[in-house]
């Protein structure tokens, strides 16, 4: 599995490198800023890319950007994005860009090899990877108003637990519920939020997040 990684720091990329080498992954490029970011991702087309938000030259968000740009180019490129903080603005923006295999970890997680190495995994397979803080803040927002006003609290662990590409019997076991119980909080939730059902477990957590984007934007 061929990957491009993106990050500024020395000790970090080259930490980078080594982890995902060791997990069998051959890493097509490993660069420090966002132009060389965008070129490498169009040169080499990796299977998924490891970006951090915010590479030089102004430090703001040019991973990001060089990233969905990219993604504009090669539809479907997957995207594991790394940041130091829970960036609402950022996480947004990669929802709003659509398709699948998108993710938003906090660098705090690359320090949990097994977890970050089954996201890259599960980013680069067409699933998503959201950091449980990411999805906590981007629930939070919705609180006051919109159809996620009605969502009941198990309702929005199970919606939590969705963000994170899990699937029903994880989410029944992490829960302590039967994975009846699980669809039937999955079936109320697309109701309520107007969003119809999907076999596809990756794609029904990009429409729950694209939905929470662009309520965000209204």
């Amino acid at each position: 599995m061929r990957v491009v990684i993106a990050e500024d720091l020395a000790l970090l990329r080259d930490g980078l490198i080594r982890l995902l080498e060791a997990n069998d992954f051959e890493v097509a490029a490993a660069v420090e800023d966002g132009p060389s970011l965008l070129t490498a991702l169009l040169d080499h087309r990796p299977d998924v890319a490891v970006v951090d938000v915010r590479l030089p030259p102004t430090f703001t968000d040019e991973g990001l950007q060089a990233a969905i740009e990219a993604r504009k180019k090669v539809p479907g490129l997957p995207v594991l994005v790394l940041s130091q903080h829970v960036e609402q603005l950022y996480a947004r923006e990669l929802l709003s860009a659509g398709g699948s295999g998108v993710g938003y970890l906090l660098k705090d997680r690359v320090f949990d090899v097994g977890q970050f190495v089954d996201s890259v995994r599960r980013v680069a397979a067409g699933g998503t990877a959201m950091d449980p803080e990411v999805i906590s803040q981007l629930l939070a927002i919705q609180d006051s108003a919109g159809p996620l006003a009605n969502i009941t609290a198990r309702e929005r662990e199970v919606l939590g637990e969705m963000a994170e590409g899990r699937s029903n019997s994880s989410i029944a076991a992490r829960l302590f519920v039967t994975e009846k119980a699980v669809s039937k909080h999955i079936n109320s939730i697309f109701t309520k939020l107007d969003l119809p059902p999907s076999p596809d477990d990756s794609r029904r957590v990009l429409a729950v997040l694209a939905y929470l984007s662009a309520e965000q934007h209204r």
